[in-house]
């Protein structure tokens, strides 16, 4: 299952077609940050193990397959520049000894661990500062109640970190991208998520719950704009759609 690649200069997707590679034993496409554009440069952090201090380019990251992240430079304005992170919660069984009978396995962790690696690039008090789009697959529902398929306590303080973080949510929600036809999993009455997931055995049409989400840092996000192309002559060949964010920069007279 492939979530968006994330975007460089304001659109977030990738190429329709990407080889699946395996990695942790599962085919999944891991989190990636590519360039679509040749208006922009992209200098991918290459990925360490975590320490108190890394190099200049590099990330300390703490699961394989769960970030990357990449200075993205636009030719006509330097300064504009911004980290653009790709993140993928992955879903964790509880261990052995547990004799867990839960259902499915838990994402918050993964989120934990994902926004810990995120974390090294905020480095003021003033979150203005910071210029952080980062996107892609949570494995959660935002505004989670039940609990048939999420943990919402737990998850909620997934999305509370975020925030703390200084990163604000983008969505995309309802408007932003075609509403669910029947109501999706957990979540209550007059959510405004969409979908931007089907599963194995389903297709865009009847796709119903929403895991992939955008956020940016708080100052920078009122920029910045995000939309779920989940209509069905629009979704793609994987089974999550493609988000396309825009964001105005100062070329663009803002």
């Amino acid at each position: 299952m492939r979530g968006p690649s994330l975007p460089v200069r304001g659109k977030l997707g990738g190429p329709d077609r990407v080889r699946r590679r395996s990695f942790l034993g599962s085919k999944k496409v891991p989190p990636l940050v590519v360039r679509l554009s040749d208006r922009i440069a992209i200098e991918p952090y290459r990925q360490v193990a975590p320490a108190s201090e890394v190099g200049i380019d590099a990330i300390g990251v703490r699961g394989i397959g769960t970030i990357a992240a990449a200075n993205v430079i636009p030719h006509e304005n330097d300064e504009d520049h911004c980290v653009a992170v790709s993140i993928y919660a992955r879903r964790l069984k509880p261990h052995p000894s547990t004799r867990s009978n839960w259902r499915v396995a838990r994402s918050d962790a993964s989120a934990h661990r994902v926004l810990s690696d995120l974390s090294v690039f905020i480095g003021h008090r003033n979150s203005v500062k910071h210029k952080i789009p980062a996107a892609r697959d949570l494995n959660m529902f935002y505004g989670a109640t039940g609990s048939s398929l999420s943990l919402p306590k737990q998850e909620r303080t997934a999305w509370d970190r975020i925030q703390t973080l200084g990163m604000e949510f983008l969505g995309p929600q309802a408007l932003h991208g075609r509403s669910a036809e029947s109501a999706p999993a957990d979540v209550p009455s007059d959510t405004k998520n969409v979908p931007t997931v089907y599963y194995p055995g389903g297709g865009p049409e009847p796709a119903v719950n929403q895991l992939d989400y955008a956020y940016a840092s708080r100052g920078v996000h009122e920029k910045v704009s995000v939309r779920a192309m989940n209509a069905v002559e629009e979704w793609g060949s994987s089974e999550h759609c493609r988000l396309k964010i825009d964001a105005k920069t100062k070329a663009d007279g803002s």
